[in-house]
């Protein structure tokens, strides 16, 4: 019989290795996952609820705080819950990714990383996306919380990814913005900037956008990474930005919210506030809402076009919370461990509810209930659920 010699010997074991793997990673992200990406619009799969960030649903709303459950835990929550067919998903101080029953608070399951979490999770095709300050990004199966892959960065990973057209989207502390594919975690791509990003990817119309430690709001090209302009304000940015077709909004740590052309990154308009804005703003119905910190401790409802204050309502202590929308309904926490639910027309309270701590977190509103964590290391949820 005739002998392979050895050159073709390793040829044919190294196309039988790539065969095997090309098998396996099919059979992977072949499975049926028990929790699959939003099947239905009231979902809130990310960081306030859509690529565009605006924090708005269509939702009905909870109009009493009626506690419906809370979970602890385990330690301070910074992160906004995200929440997909009827499971939260949240990170935890405690090193921990928790996937709950959205009706009973139930846990499902939970996922342990090498340390803090602070960023918010989000779901997508049945994967759920978190960085920790471990360094690294996480994609985890949102059926069972098993590891399918990390990317570890150069620094804390605090920013809160989004997904696009199979990318997850994800800013460091090394200073740059990653992206990377979500089925594999292999980077296609990363832009430098001067600082620090904490600001979570906005995406709309093939473009990325988001802040920086180095004062810049960024607008990148989503496929390449190139970069098509970028605007500087007078202080760190850890907002992150909404966009509403050609406007896009933003607050920065010297106080201003601005409001940018989404296409050149010419200002339109600045609000000055008496505190620093690193709350996100939401957008719904023509005006913008967001949280300013320490001088003024408000929550603010600006007129999209113009940036005219319609309205403020003063919390005890800051508002770093970035507020939800729904039904006519303003939902934001505060550093003065309060949830405030406020009209969305008139700025009048219309409940509250006080926690052990201070909220960081940004609320999600999904289908009568409000959710949200809180620093006294519970996940709270409120109201009566609906459809």
């Amino acid at each position: 019989m005739k002998k392979i010699n050895q050159p073709k010997r390793v040829i044919i074991i190294v196309l039988f290795l790539l065969l095997a793997s090309l098998i396996f990673s099919f059979w992977l992200f072949s499975q049926n996952p028990i929790i699959s990406v939003s099947s239905s619009t009231d979902d809130w799969p990310m960081f306030h609820r859509d690529l565009t960030h605006t924090g708005h649903s269509n939702s009905s709303a909870p109009l009493t705080p009626e506690l419906l459950w809370k979970f602890d835990g385990g330690h301070v929550i910074w992160a906004s819950p995200a929440v997909v067919d009827g499971h939260i998903f949240i990170a935890s101080d405690d090193t921990q990714v928790y996937c709950l029953d959205a009706l009973t608070g139930e846990q499902v399951w939970r996922y342990r990383t090498k340390n803090a979490l602070g960023s918010s999770a989000a779901v997508a095709s049945g994967y759920v996306y978190v960085g920790s300050y471990d360094r690294n990004i996480y994609c985890l199966n949102a059926a069972t919380g098993a590891k399918i892959w990390s990317f570890n960065t150069g620094d804390v990973v605090q920013s809160s990814p989004a997904i696009f057209n199979g990318y997850v989207y994800v800013g460091s502390w090394d200073g740059n913005l990653y992206c990377l594919n979500a089925k594999t975690g292999i980077k296609l791509w990363n832009y430098s900037t001067g600082g620090l990003i904490e600001s979570s990817p906005t995406i709309s119309n093939g473009k990325v956008y988001f802040g920086s430690i180095d004062s810049n709001v960024y607008c990148l090209d989503a496929l390449s990474g190139e970069k098509i302009w970028s605007y500087t304000t007078g202080n760190v940015i850890q907002s992150s930005a909404a966009v509403n077709g050609d406007y896009l909004y933003i607050g920065s740590e010297d106080n201003n919210v601005y409001c940018l052309n989404a296409t050149s990154g010419e200002k339109i308009w600045s609000y000055l506030t008496q505190g620093w804005v690193d709350s996100s703003p939401a957008i719904a119905d023509g005006y913008v809402y967001v949280g300013s910190w320490d001088g003024d401790n408000n929550v603010y409802c600006l007129d999209a076009l113009t940036g005219s204050k319609i309205w403020n309502y003063t919390a005890k202590e800051g508002v770093n919370s970035s507020p939800a929308i729904a039904d006519g309904y303003v939902y934001v926490g505060s550093w003065d461990g309060t949830l405030y639910c406020l009209n969305a027309l008139s700025g009048e309270k219309v409940w509250s509810y006080a926690t052990g701590s201070h909220i960081n977190s940004s609320p999600a509103v999904v289908r009568g209930v409000v959710y949200v964590g809180s620093w006294d290391h519970n996940v709270y949820a409120f109201g009566n659920p609906s459809g």
